[in-house]
């Protein structure tokens, strides 16, 4: 992927073909700014694709890490789910 680049909301409207065209075929994003401020990133489908795989392996990951070190620590100490529940109840 090659280096993003910058460009106003007004730039973007006139120029919309060639910037969904960088994208795809340069694999180029570009950054959309509005006042001077980063509001959006306009990146290929593919990439778009590829990045949130990426990020459920990530969650996934991290959720089965979360899980193994739940199992490791035990039981001492937890609630069961409706004892959760009664002490949700009482404090509100």
């Amino acid at each position: 992927m090659s280096e993003p680049v910058t460009a106003s909301m007004a730039e973007v409207r006139k120029h919309l073909a060639d910037v969904i065209d960088r994208a795809r075929r340069d694999e180029t994003p570009t950054i959309i700014t509005r006042r001077g401020k980063s509001e959006a990133v306009l990146v290929d489908i593919d990439e778009y694709r590829r990045l949130c795989e990426a990020a459920e392996r990530y969650e996934d990951e991290w959720l089965n890490r979360l899980a193994d070190k739940a199992e490791a620590e035990g039981t001492d100490g937890s609630v069961s789910l409706e004892e959760m529940a009664a002490l949700l109840r009482s404090a509100n």
